[in-house]
């Protein structure tokens, strides 16, 4: 265990471990995502009244594109921090699609995030989670971009309520993965003859 409190004189202690986040600047997406936890795990958020919600099982982190269409999905423990995800889903989406703006909510607010979406050419555009403290607002033009987030969440809803996201009676994380990955088929298929129609 790290030792607290101020060196003494003379101390030399050892540098801090290197974090997940670190680690996946220099790693590929591949890489990254198997790191991460797949288990089944408990997983708390606060929602919008500032109330504790606690679930059990999985979390799917989707990155979709301004038309609903998902470009890359991952499936990790729901103790799993949001910004963790948020590099090896970015790398995969830059692979497959050119897209300028990546949009995010305060989950994923960290400095490797901004770093690897500027590196990439891309402009983030990330709520600040306040940490504690007064939260900084949008700029007027970042807002008006950021409103278009909205078809994230309504890819969610969509996916919870029209094909099965939000009843999951398996179990395991290959289970759980094929019945939602068969969900976004679904949607992805459904949202395709919506654009085309």
């Amino acid at each position: 265990p790290r030792q607290k409190g101020r060196p003494r004189r003379g101390e030399v202690r050892p540098p801090k471990p290197e974090t997940r986040l670190q680690r996946q600047l220099r790693q590929s997406a591949a890489e990254a995502l198997a790191e991460l936890p797949a288990h089944c795990d408990r997983g708390t958020k606060k929602n919008s009244q500032g109330y504790r919600e606690t679930w059990t099982g999985y979390q799917l982190h989707v990155d979709v594109n301004d038309c609903c269409l998902p470009l890359s999905v991952a499936l990790n423990a729901a103790s799993l921090y949001d910004s963790q995800v948020a590099i090896p889903l970015l790398k995969l989406s830059s692979e497959r699609v050119d897209y300028l703006y990546d949009l995010m909510d305060a989950a994923y607010d960290a400095k490797p995030v901004y770093e690897v979406s500027r590196s990439r050419g891309r402009v983030p555009i990330i709520d600040k989670n306040g940490r504690g403290r007064e939260v900084i607002p949008l700029a007027p033009h970042e807002a008006a971009r950021y409103r278009e987030r909205t078809v994230a969440e309504r890819f969610y809803s969509r996916l919870k309520e029209e094909f099965g996201g939000d009843t999951v009676l398996v179990r395991g994380a290959q289970k759980v993965g094929l019945h939602l990955m068969l969900g976004v088929i679904a949607l992805f298929a459904d949202q395709l003859l919506k654009l085309i129609s």
